[in-house]
């Protein structure tokens, strides 16, 4: 997998990191021989901050020798994974191969998880903005692969997050798996002891190691 590096972006709702959704997902990819490391980017601030510090780690990567950058996030982490995936604007060295993403906000035209959406985009945060930030409206036929996963019984973050993003990807015929668990709260990260939830790892490191071997 030489050539390829994940970077892995906790949730926190872009008000803080959440610590086991970071180091203990690296020591997991770093066990299926994957170069990984985890960016904190900034929190409590707007739009589009989290977004150019991501992408200025991404070219850091890549001048340090990385042919392939991917991401794996989790919950407003993999929001920002979504929007360096797919939003307009991306130089050639800021290019993202893949992305997994974990009970993602995927929309910020919905009502649900508010105070990160507060967050990133303020109070009077109009349609455009709102439409402009969510992934399912960024999606083109160009979009990279995407491993998605959720839990039905996520609060935060529902599943409709998931279904409307996959819907989007299969519009346009973009490389994807979905997987969508019967139980489980939000913010499981490994899922360790979740039952059939922690199954996730399984697919996600088989489609992983497709994705790093380019």
């Amino acid at each position: 997998m030489a050539g390829t590096y994940v970077i892995v972006l906790s949730g926190g709702g872009y008000a803080e990191h959440a610590p086991h959704e970071a180091e203990p997902v690296v020591d997991w990819l770093g066990g299926l021989g994957m170069e990984v490391g985890v960016f904190r980017c900034p929190v409590n601030v707007g739009h589009p901050a989290p977004l150019h510090a991501l992408r200025a780690e991404i070219r850091r990567r890549r001048a340090s020798g990385a042919d392939r950058v991917g991401l794996l996030g989790f919950s407003a982490g993999g929001h920002l994974a979504g929007l360096a995936a797919l939003s307009p604007g991306a130089g050639a060295e800021e290019t993202v191969r893949f992305a997994v993403l974990g009970y993602a906000i995927t929309s910020m035209e919905t009502e649900t998880y508010r105070a990160a959406r507060l967050i990133l985009l303020g109070e009077d945060a109009g349609p455009a903005l709102r439409r402009s930030t969510s992934l399912d409206a960024l999606v083109t036929p160009q979009a990279p692969p995407f491993f998605v996963w959720h839990t039905a019984e996520g609060a935060y973050v529902p599943p409709e997050h998931t279904y409307r993003f996959a819907a989007a990807l299969a519009a346009n015929d973009v490389p994807h798996a979905v997987h969508v668990f019967a139980h489980g709260p939000h913010g499981l990260g490994l899922a360790e002891g979740a039952g059939d939830t922690a199954t996730w790892r399984a697919p996600a490191a088989s489609w992983l190691r497709e994705r790093a071997e380019g």
